[in-house]
Parts: C-alpha cells; structure tokens; sequence
C-alpha cells in the first residue's frame, strides 16, 4: 500500500479517504442518522470511520420501509377499511392511522434503538 502526503505548514499529512459506496438514505435512514449522531455517538463514530455509516442507513431506511408495509398487511386484515366509493374521507382517515401507527411502531424498533 503506497500513501501520499500533503505538504501543510512544516507537517507531511498523510491523504487518507474511506471508499464510501453511493447509496440512497430515505427519511428512515436519515432519522437513524441524526439519532446516531445526537445519542449514540460512539457507534455514530466507528461506522463513519469504518465506511459503513451510509450502508448502514441505507440498510435501515429498506428494512423500516418493508417491515411497515408488513405491519400495514397485517393490519388491514384484522380492521378492513370502509367502502372507498361511500365514504372517501373515512376510508383515507383510517389508512392514515394504520399508517401512522405502523410507523411507530418501526421508529420505536428499528430506527431509535
């Protein structure tokens, strides 16, 4: 392994990058991030120094996203919606809050521990 140096000053600095892949961080991935960041911030550290912090979001934002549409499945089955057509403003107020239940429970089990 060959390192190039900066000169700066009097001082030689090592150039050194961490290959970082290009991933896509959704709004999950994000909140992990700036929980990360504001609480947990060892662990915040160590995946940044090693690399993996947008791998790690990443994997976070797809796994929250599937494990709401698995909840939101399951939901739907135990309380159904009402007839769309009939009454439009209850049916969406009642996917709402699957929805938003849903969501909180994967912030509480994926995103904030």
């Amino acid at each position: 392994m060959e390192l190039t140096y900066t000169l700066q000053g009097d001082y030689l600095i090592p150039d050194l990058t961490l290959p970082e892949k290009a991933a896509h961080i959704g709004k999950y991935g994000m909140l992990r991030k700036t929980y990360l960041k504001n609480h947990r911030k060892g662990i915040y550290a160590s995946l940044m120094l090693a690399g993996k912090l947008n791998g790690h979001l990443a994997e976070t934002d797809r796994t929250a996203k599937e494990r709401i549409e698995r909840i939101m499945e399951k939901m739907l089955t135990e309380s159904p919606p009402l007839d769309k057509a009939a009454n439009p403003l209850s049916w969406t107020g009642h996917l709402n809050s699957l929805r938003h239940s849903a969501e909180e429970t994967v912030l509480a089990e994926i995103v904030y521990s």
